[in-house]
Order: C-alpha cells, then sequence, then structure tokens
C-alpha cells in the first residue's frame, strides 16, 4: 500500500502543478522523428487494437508529422513493460505508454510486482472503454435469456492475471455463480481470445475495441454468442447499457434476471469500484512528467486536435466504441480520484484475491 498512499497524497498536486505551467497555446516545437509508443501487452489485444488506431491520427496531428511505432512488450499483464518503460522511457518526447486496467488494478491494489508510480507520469488522453462477455456455440446458450443453461457446466476462461483487467469480469462471474476455470498466462486478451477461437476456452472477454475488430465476425457467422456488457457509467454514476451494444443487457440485467433481485454486498461494491476506476479510464497515453514543457504541450495540442477531427470521431465510433475521452487536467484529477481504495474494501478485495485463486497481494 505504500505506492498507492504516496500516489493518493501527491498526485492531483503534481498533475496539476505539471500542467497548469504548460502554456495554452501550442508553439512550433521539434519533435523526434521517431516516437516509440510502449504497449505492455501483445499483439491483438484491445490496448493493442486501441494503439494501432490511434497512432497514424496522432502522427498527423503532431509537429513534424512524426512516425508513431507500436513497440508490444507483454508480460506480468502489463507490470513487466510498464516498469521497463518507468526504467528506461527518455524525456524528450520520444517515448509515450499507452496502459489498460491491467496496468492500474496492481498499483491500486499495491500489488509487490509493480515499480512504476503514476505521479511520474502525465496523462495526454484517457479512453473509457466497455466491455463484452460471450460463450461458445456449442452450450446450447442463445442469449442471456439461457443463462442458467450454464449452471454446472465448467466454463474455461483464459485470463492475463488475477489483478489484471479481468478482476472486475471475475467478480461478474463469481456473482453469477458460474464455475469459471480460469487460465492464467495470457499475453493479452487477445490470446485469450485466441484460445476461445481454438475451442480451448468455453467463455472469454474482449474490451469494446478488440470485441469490434476481432468478435463481432465469430458472432456474424454463429463463432461465439454474446451475453452482456459490462455496460457504462452515467453522468449520475448509474451503470446503463453501453450504447456501442445497445441490443445487450448488462451484468445488473442478467444478474436480475437469473435472482430476481439486484445485486449487492462487498462484492458488488468491488466489481462497481474496479469497473469504474478500469473502464471510464481504461486505456491512456502517458508521457514522462520531466518532459519538458514545449514538448508536453505540442502532445496536448495534437491530441484536441485529433479529438476535434471529423475523420477521427467517425472511424473512433466503428473501430473503439462512441465514447468521450478525456483530456489535460481533467485525466489527471480523474485518475486521482479513481484510483483510491477504502481499507474495507482493501481488505475485502485481498481475502478475496486469496481464498478464490491463491494470489497473494
Amino acid at each position: 500500500m505504500k505506492k498507492l498512499s504516496k500516489l493518493l497524497g501527491v498526485s492531483i498536486l503534481s498533475f496539476g502543478c505539471l500542467l497548469s505551467a504548460i502554456p495554452a497555446q501550442a508553439q512550433e516545437t521539434e519533435l523526434p522523428s521517431t516516437i516509440n509508443w510502449a504497449i505492455p501487452f501483445g499483439v491483438g489485444g484491445g490496448t493493442d487494437v486501441w494503439a494501432r488506431f490511434v497512432a497514424p491520427h496522432l502522427t498527423k496531428n503532431l509537429p513534424g508529422n512524426p512516425t508513431v511505432v507500436i513497440k508490444n512488450q507483454p508480460g506480468g499483464g502489463s507490470i513487466t513493460g510498464t516498469n521497463l518503460f518507468f526504467q528506461r522511457a527518455k524525456s524528450n518526447g520520444e517515448d509515450i505508454l499507452g496502459t489498460s486496467a491491467s496496468t492500474l488494478y496492481p498499483f491500486m491494489l499495491g500489488d509487490k510486482r509493480v515499480r512504476y508510480n503514476f505521479d511520474k507520469w502525465i496523462p495526454l488522453m484517457a479512453s473509457p472503454t466497455g466491455g463484452v462477455v460471450y460463450v461458445q456455440p456449442n452450450l446450447g446458450v442463445t442469449s442471456a435469456d439461457d443463462i442458467t443453461k450454464l449452471d454446472g457446466v465448467t466454463l474455461p476462461f483464459g485470463s492475463q492475471s488475477p489483478t489484471g483487467l479481468e478482476l472486475p469480469v471475475f467478480l461478474a462471474f463469481e456473482m453469477l455463480e458460474l464455475d469459471i476455470k480460469p487460465v492464467f498466462g495470457m499475453k493479452s486478451r487477445g490470446a485469450g481470445r485466441l484460445a476461445f477461437e481454438r475451442g480451448e476456452a468455453k467463455i472469454d472477454f474482449q474490451t469494446s475495441s478488440a470485441y469490434l475488430s476481432s468478435v463481432v465476425d465469430l458472432v456474424d457467422n454463429q463463432k461465439a454468442v454474446p451475453l452482456f456488457s459490462l455496460g457504462i457509467l452515467n453522468n449520475q454514476g448509474k451503470i446503463v447499457r453501453d450504447p456501442a451494444f445497445a441490443d445487450l443487457p448488462t451484468f445488473e440485467e442478467v444478474y436480475v434476471k437469473k435472482f430476481g433481485k439486484e445485486p449487492s454486498g462487498m462484492e458488488y461494491t468491488a466489481y462497481k469500484k474496479f469497473l469504474a476506476a478500469g473502464f471510464a479510464f481504461q486505456k491512456v497515453i502517458f508521457i514522462p512528467a520531466d518532459t519538458p514543457n514545449d514538448i508536453i504541450n505540442a502532445y496536448q495540442s495534437a491530441v484536441r486536435t485529433m479529438l476535434k477531427d471529423p475523420t477521427f470521431i467517425k472511424d473512433s465510433e466503428v473501430q473503439v466504441g462512441p465514447y468521450e475521452n478525456i483530456v489535460g487536467i481533467d485525466a489527471a484529477q480523474y485518475l486521482s480520484e479513481a484510483i483510491a481504495v477504502s481499507p474495507e474494501l482493501y481488505a475485502w478485495i485481498s481475502s478475496w484475491l486469496k481464498s478464490k485463486f491463491d494470489y497473494t497481494l
């Protein structure tokens, strides 16, 4: 919890001071001709798909149009590559990082493998996302209406780690009383999807970008059956249907259908907390905080211009979902608020991870 306490005490101040020092208007700045965008996941997962979509748009809007090269560094559910970035990234604008909930959750939970500190980076853009759970068609399930047909069926599920992106999904499975058999060690959610396609996994989960790019075709060809989406948080903090998957029920709807009551208790409190932290602030572009202000400003200006580009907006809705990105100081403040874990919740989730997966934080 040492890293977590440190971040909570200084992150808003450090992010705020650094960002407030950046001039409001971009100045002509010379950037390196090649930008290395570290993605601490394997090829084909949601973060990789998102980064490869954003990269050419970033090139288009940065001064000098530098080439943005995606550098996949999988391992440890994103911890390995993120640790490397923290240790080695240059602060001349050459290196940026793309993260996911799998990067955020271990930090929130004080995972002993984590060596990185978010207060050493500035978030340039945060992209919310949703996600969809789906199953093999040979299970006899045609929609979430058939959820009870999964009772008593062992469902292998390819996962990166207990504290990775799948954490709230595991909690949802638990509350739905599904018999999940996790297979840990996947390099990305893309690897989990490939295990599903090979028939090795009977249930899978993908974030919106990967689902839209790689799973919709499986559904159209009767090779996958969607069960539910995780939904999104509205302005009142209520989980509602995801506009990208408006025909799919939320986890809450499926729970009510199966048990005749709303989900509640510490499991659901944990589910909502990690869903809000990890999915409302899902994909983030970070740059080292000691990067010169004019370079940070050039990135900030490029991101804002990109987000107003009609072509980017149109393509984004199709490829990563109709979600509103967060930029600048708003992203910094939101990150600080999102990662706060109460002692009660920390104690509960630690106990649950130990009893469920024999995993010690």
